[in-house]
This record gives structure tokens, sequence and C-alpha cells, in this order.
């Protein structure tokens, strides 16, 4: 078991690369300090049911998180539940950001064929979020950065790549009236994400429109820091609307790297999510064995 952050995906999107179970709960269920608009922590797992087991850990009120959730009986290990019965959406496109790797599509399609046979109703769902979202959100997050960046004693400061500096420093300067316009958009996720979530049991979609990239790249966005949101469509939406969300694996590409499906879910249903994805594993096809060297790879 490990722990991780996510504000935009950074739980789900490195479980996805690597084979991983990866939670992003609801806003609040796992106290952090300190706590921001989307922020969370999660568990990193080879299981669902280990996930699980963390939660149940996890999940306690800290009066140190001032976004905490109030103290809730949940049975995190409470996880047989079959797929009869469930509406659940397909989303495959982000409306925004890199184009969804055919590869990754695939693996997504043969997830939600295999919980329909299960006795699931797969409904298709279409993008809420739009590139002006996406930018306004790229915006936002840079002039957090390069404020909070600028207060950093220089020793620490230098310890940062220099491209990821860049970007934030780009947040520097602005009229407030054009932060405030890219905050509103961030308020306008969270509407949309909570309107389309309420509308379902879960909602299937990739964790990330790409397969893992190389490590010494800033982002996967071929190392164009320029772009570094563009990976994070399908991801992010939960993260400012406060539903908990998994990644699972799913499958891998030609070369043998993992894909991870993601399970979103109504605010504070972190059990029913789990839940399905519980279901998922128990119908998923065999998985290879991973981490495996080099060649043996394909």
């Amino acid at each position: 078991m490990h722990l991780g952050t996510d504000i935009g995906g950074s739980i789900r999107l490195p479980a996805a690369w690597c084979g991983l179970v990866g939670v992003k709960p609801s806003l609040g269920r796992i106290p952090i300090d300190p706590p921001f608009m989307g922020r969370a922590a999660g568990p990193m797992t080879r299981t669902v049911t280990d996930a699980a087991m963390a939660m149940a850990v996890l999940a306690r009120p800290d009066p140190r998180d001032h976004m905490d959730l109030p103290a809730q009986a949940i049975d995190w290990l409470d996880l047989d539940r079959d797929l009869a019965g469930l509406t659940i959406g397909l989303q495959m496109d982000a409306g925004c950001g890199m184009p969804v790797d055919p590869q990754v599509r695939d693996a997504i399609a043969r997830a939600a064929a295999a919980m329909e046979r299960a006795g699931a109703r797969i409904l298709p769902v279409d993008p809420w979020l739009t590139p002006d979202l996406l930018a306004h959100v790229d915006r936002f997050w840079q002039t957090r950065a390069g404020v909070e960046l600028s207060a950093m004693p220089p020793d620490r400061r230098a310890r940062i790549l220099p491209r990821i500096l860049d970007w934030a420093d780009r947040g520097l300067g602005r009229s407030g009236e054009d932060v405030y316009r890219d905050y509103a958009a961030t308020v306008e996720i969270r509407r949309l994400t909570a309107a389309v979530t309420a509308r379902f049991d879960a909602i299937l979609s990739p964790v990330s429109p790409n397969t893992a990239f190389p490590a010494e790249w800033g982002c996967p966005c071929d190392d164009d820091v320029s772009r570094t949101m563009d990976h994070i469509g399908f991801t992010m939406p939960f993260n400012l609307g406060e539903q908990p969300a998994v990644s699972v694996p799913c499958g891998f590409d030609d070369a043998g790297v993992p894909i991870g499906l993601q399970i979103a879910g109504r605010r504070f249903d972190d059990l029913g999510v789990l839940r399905v994805a519980r279901a998922w594993e128990r119908i998923a096809p065999p998985s290879r064995p991973w981490p495996m060297d080099g060649g043996d790879a394909a």
C-alpha cells in the first residue's frame, strides 16, 4: 500500500500507467493538511480490497482539515455487489486535450461490454468539459503555483525543474478580473460534473488518453509544458466536483504497458465506487504479471 495526493489526477494517472488501483475519494473523506479545492489524498494498491482496507484506516476526521467530512460509519470491506441493475455511463471523449489513443479506447470499450454482459445498463455520456474551461483551470493553477513558489526560500525554489517554474511564473502579474474568471470556470466545472454524475450509479472512462510516457518528460504531452493539462480531461472534473473516482487496471497496450479504467460516482458514494471497481475485478480478464523485464513486456 502507498499513499498519493491528487488535485487533477495525480493518484489515478500514475496508478493507471503502473497497473495499480488508485483511489481519489470524495473531497474531505481523507483529511489533508493543508486542504484546498479539489485536493485529495488516497491509497494506491495492488487490489481494490487492499484499497478498501486502507480507506478504513485513512477515512477518519481530523480537525486540522477544515474541509474534512464528519465521521461516518462505513463498512469499507462490504464490497460484494454485482452489476445487475446498475445504470453506468460510458464517457469516451473528454471534450478537450489529447485525443484518446485507440488502444486505450478499445480497452475501455471492452470493459464496458463486459459490465453490460454482467447485467449493467451502459449509456453513452457526452463530454461536459471544453477547451475553454480547461484553459481557465490551467491559468488559475498557474497563478496559484506562481504565488506559492514565489514565497519559497531560494534554495527550495532552485530544486524545482526550470520548465515547471516557467509554467508557474506565467500566472503572475495577471489582473484580479482575469483570475476571477478562471476561478468561476472551476465552479462551473463543479456544477456540470455534479449534474452528470447524478444521472448514473457510476461513470466509466479512460483514466488518461495515453499510456505511460518517458520518465524524463515534464508532462505526457510530448514534453510540452504549455500543454501540461491536456491529459487530465477525464480526471480533473471529479476533483473540482468532489466526487470519488477510482483507477483500476483494464488491459495493456501492444508494448505491454498498462491501461487504466476510471470508475467515478456521485459525491460521497465512495463505497459504491469501490463496489463497482471490485465487481470489475471479478469479471476482468486475467492480468499478466506486472512489472516485467524489458523484452518480456511484449
